[in-house]
């Protein structure tokens, strides 16, 4: 390195070189640091600033005159390799590498001696071998990284050399000499292999069955060096001309089991079976290695390694294999056993492998574009089936990297498989729990109902999940599912594919119950699905967003029903199995002609008003083979049919549909049924209600957790819903209790900080100070440690963020639906249904007065507390059917007063004791000859009895919920209840008014 510029004598004080001399003294010491500085940067575990470094340290070695740092930096970078920290190990070797290969004039016979030199292990200390042997192994990978080892033979073989020699330290490098051999030989020419290598490793390729590493090796250099060698020399070393041969089954498979018990902790495939499997291919012995090694020996020993190890092997052998050797792969013991271990793992505590394959499947799928075998592995899956069940999930996401050819014939042996179950062509099994406690007495008829409700909800999942697709193939789903849902062949016509394909095993009342809900669950995703294809037509971007249209402007619906039209015209080919009424048939026929009327008065500035008013027609028609699908017992009236399409539209975020929505509720509102209106209430109940919000999420969790629960063990089709909870605090509260957690350390976090802590001993020795290797090994723990807690203080927020937004929908929903209440109330307030409404309006109230509110939560209480005091309470006219129901509503009245007397706030005891006074109102009636009492329908004495509890509860506790204005009201309103009430009101009064001043009284003072 440059020397210091003190050498040169000292000029006078006086000196116009004197300022000369200090500025290169200050120039060459900074240069230093900045040369210097390289070094500690390669070590730095960040790569990042290791690759800046060793640019650096190239660009500096670039200027003249640098002869002597360019040794030094050769020598302190061989010194780096066999470093203490491990972690700078490979940034120097990575450094030398680079040196090596930007200066061809440094020999590299010179560096490899000074790195054995350097590094010898006979001659270090015993506790430094370890960094001896590894600084020998990162000299030879640095070698190999200059790629100048190709070009001199001698020094390749000695870096081979070496590295057996290392072998010997397994204890220390494990299996890295051999893999970086391994790397060395993917770099080498044949011929210097043949020439120069194979001497030097004949020992080990001739003993390639004694050690997995061996054979690996072996079958490296068969695919490497294929001419080096050939089935002689194999002959000469083996005693076979090939590997996968029946006398070498046993080594294989032993050598097999030992490579998977070394990748246990990896949970992946060894690289030895991968290249095993190319090389019996290789030799055309793939059925041999299969049936042999991977059916017969590695899966009957009953092992979970060698299971996983199997189903590792098929999952690389797909992209490997032709289409004759995936079909033997597919419909083996693998497989099978690949889906018992499916239903077994959802157990829980059980490994799961599934996650594994679908990674393989999506290698496959992109690596692999052949139609026929990307069909052969999607079928191959499909037939895996328990009890008629395929194991595979209905949503598939492997379907997008298909083909569209392929997409398109899998549909259609989806389609085959409904119309004409094969189950024979199944890879079905049973658990035995399923053999000891069969489901179906016909077991046949079983399986077959199974797998026609996957293959329907596969192909729902289609048209509802996948990108990739046409408007045929989407129509023709639709028309395939709506035919089986509701229709029978009488005879085949070209003019309707479905009846070309007859029926092998009828569809039971179950099954087409089935399809029948899987078609109105695929209608709504054909009114969110966007636009597929382009539409030819330039517009604006909001237009190419539009949903539940095709490309050429029409509704996706109204496609479906000139198909179903089409349908009802074909009564020599096609026959409803509930046909239409002619009440029905006219009603379909007037939407029709309504649909077409609005079409023709359509323009393009109301073209959004009359798409909704047409999907609003349109799914009143479509919904009347929803009516015929149901039994007489459960058959609901065509006004509860529109409710849950209002419902529907009201769910989504459009001004428009709310309006809408409201005047076709004012319309109905007459005919309107009692199940009707438990449609609307039921948004409301907390414990019972479905929210239908405009977030798609909630949908599909609720598809794959009811397609997991048909894949359970023991068979049970029920799925069970996911209960929302409700967050009751307001966004300040959220805000505080986030930062809260951030702040909180909980005991989970406070041990793991000590565990790391006392495992970099700074707990027990804080005196002593830590060397480098050590403090950066702390600091990265430390590091990953607060990353993984604020990442969980993260996800808590994230979820939180996301309730908040799913409650803000929920909300948002039940304040729409409170118009249509509100529209009832004013409209019908004669009608009986009124009643019913009450007691879920005051259990608004009651919830959301004990919660903290939001401002949302405030708008939604203020509406339903005006509609139900000013609109029901105060509204002048009302039902006057109370002798019909008396009973009934003095039923409802001492409910009301009752539970008033319990509320803990009197405001909520107000709105309960304003809808008692408002029954009393009902059941008394208006008065026609002002000389008769004038009770009505009212049971005086009842009433009596009802409200007296009301003032005993007022004048005996202390904190009574029931106050003075509520009496009085009742008073002034009523005064038949006068002199009922008097009698008691005048006894409390004189007898001291409540109990406790009683008490009071009677101390002595």
């Amino acid at each position: 390195m440059a020397a210091a510029a003190g050498s040169e004598e000292p000029s006078g004080a006086g000196s116009p070189g004197t300022g000369a001399k200090a500025i290169d003294t200050k120039s060459l010491l900074k240069q230093n640091r900045e040369f210097l500085d390289f070094f500690w940067d390669i070590a730095k575990p960040e790569q990042a600033v290791r690759l800046r470094a060793v640019e650096g340290l190239l660009a500096y070695l670039r200027n003249p005159g640098k002869d002597d740092e360019l040794k030094y930096a050769l020598n302190r970078l061989i010194e780096g390799l066999a470093a203490t920290r491990e972690i700078a190990r490979p940034g120097f070797s990575l450094a030398l590498a680079q040196l090596l290969q930007f200066y061809e004039e440094i020999p590299l016979q010179t560096v490899l001696e000074q790195i054995k030199d350097k590094h010898n292990v006979q001659k270090v200390k015993k506790k430094l071998i370890r960094n001896a042997a590894f600084g020998n192994l990162f000299g030879v990978l640095a070698l190999s990284q200059s790629g100048r080892l190709p070009k001199e033979p001698k020094v390749l073989l000695q870096c081979v050399q070496l590295l057996q020699s290392l072998a010997q330290f397994k204890d220390h490098l494990r299996d890295l000499p051999r893999q970086t051999i391994l790397d060395i030989l993917s770099e080498t020419p044949e011929a210097v292999f043949k020439n120069i290598l194979f001497e030097a490793l004949q020992s080990d390729l001739s003993s390639a069955f004694n050690t997995p590493e061996q054979l690996h090796l072996l079958l490296v250099a068969i695919q490497r060096f294929p001419q080096a060698l050939k089935p002689t020399k194999l002959k000469a070393l083996l005693g076979s001309t090939t590997i996968v041969t029946r006398e070498n089954i046993p080594k294989l498979t032993e050598m097999l089991k030992i490579a998977a018990k070394s990748m246990k902790k990896a949970n992946a495939l060894p690289e030895l079976g991968a290249d095993l499997l190319r090389v019996a291919l290789k030799e055309d012995a793939f059925e041999l290695f299969w049936k042999d090694v991977v059916e017969t020996r590695l899966l009957q020993d009953h092992s979970g390694l060698n299971s996983y190890l199997c189903f590792r092997l098929l999952g690389h052998a797909l992209p490997l294999l032709t289409l004759p050797q995936l079909q033997l792969v597919l419909t083996g013991p693998v497989m099978q056993h690949y889906g018992e271990h499916v239903l077994i793992a959802q157990l829980p505590g059980r490994f799961k492998f599934a996650s594994e394959m679908e990674r393989n499947l999506d290698s496959f799928f992109d690596s692999v574009t052949d139609p026929e075998k990307q069909l052969a592995v999607l079928t191959g899956f499909s037939c895996l089936t328990n009890q008629g069940y395929p194991v595979i999930s209905s949503y598939w996401k492997v379907i997008p990297r298909l083909q569209p050819s392929a997409l398109s014939r899998y549909v259609d042996w989806l389609k085959n498989m409904f119309t004409s179950p094969d189950l024979d062509t199944c890879l079905d099994f049973s658990t035995k729990r399923q053999k000891l406690n069969p489901e179906a007495k016909d077991p046949v008829q079983h399986s077959v109902l199974r797998l026609r409700k996957w293959i329907v909800a596969r192909l729902t999942s289609i048209v509802e999940k996948e990108r990739k697709k046409e408007e045929d193939l989407v129509m023709d789903i639709a028309r395939f599912i709506f035919f089986h849902a509701f229709c029978e062949t009488k005879q085949s016509t070209p003019d309707i594919p479905e009846t070309e394909a007859s029926l092998s095993v009828p569809l039971d009342t179950a099954t087409r119950d089935l399809v029948a809900t899987s078609f109105f669950g695929l209608l709504h995703c054909l009114n969110c699905l966007p636009r597929l294809g382009d539409t030819g037509v330039p517009g604006s971007v909001k237009e190419k967003h539009i949903q539940g249209m095709t490309a050429d402007g029409n509704l996706w619906i109204y496609c479906v029903v000139r198909y179903v039209n089409a349908l009802l015209f074909q009564k020599k080919c096609v026959q409803f199995v509930q046909p239409f009424t002619k009440t029905e048939r006219a009603a379909w026929d007037r939407m029709l002609q309504a649909v077409e009327d609005l079409q023709t008065k359509a323009t393009k500035a109301t073209s959004l008003k009359t798409s909704a008013f047409q999907l609003l027609f349109l799914l009143v028609g479509i919904h009347l083979f929803k009516v015929l699908q149901l039994s007489d017992e459960e058959e609901p009236d065509w006004v509860e049919m529109v409710i849950e399409i209002l419902l529907s539209l009201l769910s989504q975020q459009s001004r428009l549909m709310r309006h809408v929505s409201k005047m076709v509720f004012a319309r109905i509102c007459p005919h309107l049924t009692k199940r009707g209106l438990q449609l609307i209430l039921a948004v409301n109940d907390e414990e019972s209600a479905v929210v239908v919000t405009d977030d798609s999420e909630d949908k599909k969790r609720k598809q794959l957790a009811g397609d997991q629960n048909e894949e359970l063990i023991d068979g049970d089709d029920s799925s069970s819903e996911e209960e929302e909870e409700d967050a009751d605090a307001d966004e300040e509260e959220d805000e505080s209790e986030d930062n809260d957690e951030e702040e909180d350390v909980d005991d989970a976090f406070r041990m793991e900080l000590m565990k790391v802590l006392q495992g970099g001993k700074t707990v027990e020795s804080s005196d002593d100070d830590l060397d480098d290797e050590a403090m950066m090994t702390m600091d990265k723990n430390i590091a990953s440690l607060f990353a993984e807690h604020q990442k969980h203080v993260q996800a808590k927020k994230d979820a939180k963020e996301k309730m908040r937004k799913e409650q803000i929908l929920r909300r948002d929903f039940k304040i729409k639906v409170l118009d249509l209440i509100e529209v009832l109330i004013t409209k019908q307030p004669e009608n009986p249904l009124i009643f019913d409404i009450m007691e879920p309006m005051l259990a608004i109230l009651e919830g959301t007065m004990r919660s903290h509110n939001d401002e949302q939560e405030q708008t939604f209480l203020r509406k339903t507390a005006f509609i139900f005091r000013n609109q029901l309470c105060k509204a002048k006219r009302y039902c006057h059917s109370g002798w019909e129901m008396r009973e009934d509503l003095h039923e409802l009245m001492e409910r009301l007063v009752t539970r008033a007397c319990k509320q803990a706030d009197s405001s909520v005891a107000h709105y309960h004791f304003s809808g008692a006074l408002y029954i009393f109102r009902v059941l008394k009636g208006n008065a026609i000859d002002p000389m008769l009492d004038g009770i009505g329908s009212l049971d005086l004495a009842r009433t009596t009895v009802i409200f007296k509890e009301a003032l005993t509860a007022f004048m005996t506790r202390r904190k009574c919920s029931v106050t003075g204005p509520m009496l009085l009201d009742l008073i002034s309103r009523f005064p038949v209840m006068c002199s009922s009430l008097l009698r008691p009101t005048i006894k409390y009064i004189t007898d001291g008014v409540r109990q406790h001043q009683q008490v009071m009284n009677q101390m002595p003072r």
